[in-house]
């Protein structure tokens, strides 16, 4: 049996891609025009996905942390912590979790009785989880098949496939965005899109990133569209009015861009810059009436918040939809620095704190905007890390836990496997390295199934969900 398909997707995907491509680029394919615009998305039938990644691998641990006094005891002698529950090593003093404690609905139990903790740098998160707006998704990661700590251990690598290339960054970051290592160049989010693209009168809006190329958003036939803080990113001297002293440089480089050549290689050229002018014009109409009271300003002292600064954008984007003529989107945020193999606790505290008064915001301007119940965020990251410390850090993991937070979301729960406090047991492969209970197919296949992807066509988008026993997770109502 193949291990994955994920090959011949590939290979498909470009020789179609290549085709496709050449064809979008004509200037009637894109239709640019206010009669597609015409076409406006419904709010009763729009879905918007945005995944937030966290780049450098976050420290699941000490973002929900044990809370009852035996887990956290247990947790604290591995991370270093000082005597009677004090702060120590890498181990926060369980004093400060007491305002941060999880209580999920239905009395739910989780493994050993563990109770959780979110770090106090996020009491807006805490509000949301209190209110069944936020859920956490528990070891979660990339698998090829479910996997035991023995089977990990064996050398039968054809019965018990690894994901490719455990515990390094850029290709964690791959696999977690495509299910392929670093050189991939199709991404699950890319794939939705090349799903649900046909719902939307302008295609080459239904996958954007607010953070830069990324192949999370690169599907079959998808293509990502990247904006900035501000909006569409605009050629800057087609854009002035006066490049270098004159109107007729602006006026002679749009016509050089823009015209139509014999030249494959120009023709196609051409045809990509066009279609980018065009949609930056569509863009910044569609931007320009939108306003929110919602404010992405970050409390004073709190530092520059570039993941705030995405989520506005997006939450503006979708603010749009129905100039932009979309009900299907995915976008893609990030939010870099939290490789900690050393200042683990005073780097980390900031970070969370950023994440928290952002994702917060975020989640109150689709309040604002009337359509919490239609867009889900969640999280991503390289891998979760180490549970023990190296001395002022934790190094490169595996599992790890996740936020997952909407209107639609059944929040104030946990959703998949607590993993024991433990550097032995058998839910980590070492050094407290979860091994995941959970597998990003999984996570995936429950998102795709709320965003309107049929069951049969969720096995083309994740090829290996077939091996799993569940591939809704219930965390989306």
């Amino acid at each position: 049996m193949p291990v994955s398909r994920l090959d011949e997707i590939t290979r498909r995907a470009f020789l179609r891609r290549s085709s496709e491509l050449a064809v979008m680029g004509g200037g009637a394919s894109f239709a640019m025009t206010m009669s597609s615009i015409a076409h406006a998305a419904s709010n009763e039938d729009y879905r918007a996905l945005v995944c937030i990644f966290l780049n450098g691998g976050n420290d699941h641990a000490n973002t929900l942390i044990p809370y009852d006094s035996p887990n956290y005891d247990r947790y604290s002698a591995i991370r270093g912590g000082g005597p009677g529950q004090t702060a120590g090593g890498i181990a926060r003093a369980r004093a400060d979790l007491a305002n941060s404690v999880l209580l999920p609905s239905n009395g739910q139990t989780l493994t050993d009785g563990i109770t959780y903790a979110l770090a106090p740098e996020m009491p807006r998160l805490k509000a949301l989880f209190d209110g069944g707006k936020m859920g956490l998704m528990l070891n979660v990661g990339p698998l090829v098949v479910p996997l035991t700590r023995a089977q990990y251990q064996s050398q039968d690598r054809a019965t018990f496939p690894l994901p490719p290339r455990l515990f390094s960054h850029n290709d964690q970051q791959s696999v977690w965005q495509s299910l392929s290592p670093e050189g991939s160049t199709i991404g699950w989010g890319g794939r939705l899109g090349d799903i649900t693209q046909s719902q939307n009168s302008n295609v080459l809006f239904t996958c954007i990133s607010a953070t830069g190329n990324a192949v999370f958003l690169s599907g079959d036939r998808t293509l990502q569209y990247q904006i900035s803080n501000s909006g569409a990113i605009a050629v800057s001297a087609i854009k002035s009015a006066n490049t270098y002293g004159s109107t007729a440089v602006s006026a002679a480089l749009r016509s050089i861009m823009t015209r139509s050549g014999s030249h494959l290689f120009e023709a196609e050229y051409n045809a990509v810059a066009k279609r980018s002018i065009d949609a930056e014009a569509v863009v910044a109409a569609a931007l320009q009436p939108i306003t929110l009271q919602t404010s992405f300003v970050p409390p004073a002292g709190t530092g520059t918040n570039t993941l705030a600064n995405q989520l506005l954008i997006v939450a503006r984007m979708i603010a749009a939809r129905q100039a932009l003529g979309v009900k299907r989107q995915v976008f893609f945020v990030s939010m870099g620095g939290f490789d900690h193999h050393d200042n683990l606790i005073a780097g980390h505290a900031t970070l969370l704190s950023r994440i928290d008064f952002a994702m917060d915001a975020f989640y109150r301007a689709t309040v604002e905007l009337g359509i919490s119940e239609n867009v889900t965020a969640f999280t991503a990251s390289d891998f979760g890390r180490t549970l023990t410390s190296n001395g002022d850090g934790s190094d490169h993991g595996w599992g790890a836990h996740h936020f997952v937070m909407g209107g639609a979301v059944q929040g104030g729960r946990f959703y998949g496997v607590a993993p024991q406090v433990s550097t032995t047991s058998n839910d980590q492969v070492g050094q407290g390295r979860l091994l995941p209970t959970t597998s990003v197919d999984q996570y995936a296949a429950t998102l795709a199934r709320w965003f309107g992807v049929s069951d049969s066509n969720i096995s083309t988008i994740l090829p290996n969900i077939g091996r799993f026993a569940s591939r809704d997770l219930g965390f989306l109502g």
